[in-house]
């Protein structure tokens, strides 16, 4: 692999038509990590990387490699490998000849060519498929070409744009242990934009959640996924419950809040972790995961302090080891989990520990870190 020690991304941004699509992306990547871009269609995490392929010119900003610009120079200039989500391979070449195309573009000799192509075919466990055009094989055995197409150059980065989003969910987890495998086998460098929380959390060193064409996020998946700093990291992090409330009190970072419509005239009252400054009055959004709901009785004490919400089981799911369980809560639908079965249209309340009842400040627009350091 050609080595390099960091790759900067300072003050980045991509404007279409007056509307930035990107904007202010400030970001290092060190050798060896895998960094994923998280976010909804339109969020910028592709333009991004497309800008970084050097597939769209950069309206502003700069992109450095151990401190040399590269984003002045064209595609094939800097050294980069990239995974699309469609595989982009030739259909009437076989599998070899869709890895050897790259290394023949650039002019390696053909005894060199045949050894690299070879060792990656392998290094994707694809040895007895060589000879077989790319409609003979599944959605995965693509996606492996399209890998092993892109590693055989043995390129200082990897891009990967969504690759997995065409495969069925079997394929998703299989295809996901592979990449981290290659990763770490070959030591790459592999930046990987996906929407999917729970791909980006198994695959990443570090995740960079976007919003809008502006990073909300950057840290560690444990980082991202205890200590999100806004309540739409949170949502992408897997707390489904994300409510409206009104703050009653807040102090010693905890905050009593109002949940509008979850039953009687006032609402129920919680009380959860403070993120950020809050003040009575202040809108806010609450983010409790399934997972941290405790469905009990309509007897049942909260748990914790947090408080309880009352309810009627609507749906129960059963996922295998556990139940997925909707409750309705006067106007709102809320979400838990439960490793027994409650009775569909029973009354139950839902209860949570306070730690793990997050308030967040409603305004996505404080401001928050955009650089945490690996």
């Amino acid at each position: 692999m050609s080595a390099f020690e960091s790759l900067e991304l300072r003050g980045v941004g991509r404007r279409f038509g007056g509307v930035d699509a990107l904007a202010g992306l400030d970001l290092t990547i060190r050798a060896g990590e895998f960094v994923a871009l998280l976010g909804p269609s339109g969020c910028g995490k592709s333009t991004a990387l497309n800008c970084l392929a050097g597939l769209l010119p950069l309206t502003h900003g700069e992109i450095l490699l151990d401190g040399r610009r590269i984003d002045t120079l064209p595609p094939e200039r800097r050294g980069f490998g990239m995974v699309f989500q469609s595989y982009a391979l030739f259909p009437h070449l076989s599998v070899e000849k869709n890895v050897a195309f790259g290394l023949q573009m650039q002019g390696v000799p053909r005894a060199e060519t045949d050894r690299r192509v070879r060792a990656a075919i392998e290094l994707v466990k694809l040895g007895e498929h060589a000879r077989k055009l790319p409609g003979q094989l599944s959605g995965g055995q693509q996606q492996r070409v399209a890998i092993a197409r892109a590693v055989v150059l043995e390129p200082s980065l990897v891009l990967m744009d969504e690759p997995l989003s065409n495969l069925d969910a079997k394929l998703r987890l299989d295809m996901r242990t592979e990449i981290r495998r290659l990763h770490q086998s070959l030591g790459l460098t592999t930046i990987y934009v996906t929407h999917d929380q729970e791909e980006a959390l198994s695959l990443a060193d570090r995740l960079v959640v976007m919003r809008e064409g502006r990073v909300q996020q950057v840290g560690t998946p444990d980082e991202l996924y205890e200590s999100p700093t806004s309540w739409y990291v949170a949502d992408f992090m897997g707390y489904r419950n994300i409510l409206p409330a009104t703050v009653v009190s807040a102090s010693g970072g905890e905050a009593v809040v109002e949940l509008p419509g979850t039953g009687g005239a006032d609402g129920v009252r919680l009380t959860g972790r403070a993120v950020g400054a809050l003040r009575a009055g202040d809108s806010v959004r609450v983010a409790v995961r399934p997972e941290d709901f405790v469905v009990a009785g309509p007897g049942a004490a909260a748990d914790g302090g947090a408080g309880a919400i009352g309810g009627a089981v609507a749906v129960v799911e059963y996922h295998g080891r556990e139940h997925a369980v909707s409750v309705q809560a006067g106007d709102v639908m809320l979400h838990a989990r439960s490793a027994t079965p409650p009775v569909v249209g029973g009354a139950v309340r839902l209860t949570a520990p306070v730690e793990r009842v997050l308030v967040f400040p409603e305004s996505l627009d404080a401001p928050v870190p955009q650089e945490v350091a690996a």
